[in-house]
């Protein structure tokens, strides 16, 4: 049996023994699932009909956030606050660092210890949320592409980094995405990518094949078929699937209509040897990961 992978999360040792649930927090107002927005400034609606009812304010909708995705049996929280959805309007990098740090700030006072991912691919904003923050993951789903001096900051950090395969940029990557061979192209830039890790001196490397992320909806299931390929580059595999249009323009529907898919994909993806999923919808990913582990 393969060793149990392991990340080093500021100092303590995470051992990746079973596959661990990482919930969405997105300090956004203009993400593409509504129910996972966590800012109703900006000219936009509350995130979610009982926030709107209860006239939550944004701190609040974050506190109460951190504890669902911890009291729901999450063990990681991945934090962003730039939406990357096609389309999305541009963020400074002021204005998201803004935006981290009122909820990071949060996040550390009501759960000093949970382990905290930052969704971000710039490498000023990284350093700022693992040194002001105690931040443990850098998430970048550019790949290092988006900011090249993220690969150095990463290194200098030492932090774990999700290393995420992207065709093209955020605005406009699903306009024609193209490949010869999806699964075997992504896999040889990936690697290619972790090599430059650690070359900048990154220990810990996480890999995200980046569903929905310049990819046709024949490429994702593609590359979720072949998923258990990734193992080759021998790196711990995380599965971002959750309500994704690869899901609902399948199947019928919107995002909201999207849970059952995100459930159905989220246990493929279990029995190719995913290691962390993704997800807004923590306690069924939870249980997912339970039902895998039992049948395993």
């Amino acid at each position: 049996m393969q060793t149990p992978y392991t990340l080093n999360l500021g100092g303590r040792l995470f051992t990746l023994n079973r596959p661990v649930v990482m919930g969405i927090l997105n300090i956004t107002p203009d993400s593409f699932y509504a129910g996972s927005r966590m800012l109703a400034d900006e000219g936009t609606t509350a995130p979610d009909e009982t926030a709107a009812a209860e006239h939550l304010t944004d701190e609040e909708r974050i506190r109460r956030r951190v504890h669902e995705i911890l009291d729901e049996g999450g063990e990681m929280i991945d934090v962003g606050a730039y939406s990357t959805r096609p389309g999305a309007p541009e963020v400074t990098a002021d204005e998201e660092m803004r935006r981290l740090a009122f909820g990071l700030d949060i996040i550390r006072r009501e759960a000093p210890d949970a382990i905290v991912s930052v969704d971000t691919f710039r490498a000023d904003v990284a350093k700022s949320c693992v040194r002001d923050f105690g931040v443990q993951i850098i998430n970048d789903i550019s790949g290092g592409e988006l900011d090249r001096a993220m690969f150095h900051t990463v290194g200098r950090l030492g932090v774990p980094y999700i290393l995420m395969h992207m065709q093209g940029e955020p605005r406009t990557m699903q306009d024609a995405p193209h490949y010869d061979n999806v699964t075997a192209e992504v896999i040889t830039y990936l690697a290619r990518r972790a090599q430059m890790l650690r070359d900048h001196g990154v220990k810990d490397i996480i890999l995200d094949p980046g569903f929905g992320f310049g990819k046709t909806l024949d490429h994702n299931y593609e590359l979720m078929a072949h998923l258990a390929d990734f193992h080759e580059l021998q790196l711990p595999l995380l599965v971002g699937i959750s309500r994704k249009s690869m899901i609902y323009r399948l199947v019928g529907g919107t995002p909201i209509d999207a849970l059952n898919g995100t459930t159905a994909l989220n246990m493929a993806a279990l029995m190719r040897g995913a290691h962390i999923l993704r997800v807004h919808d923590v306690k069924q990913a939870v249980e997912t990961v339970k039902i895998y582990e039992k049948i395993r």
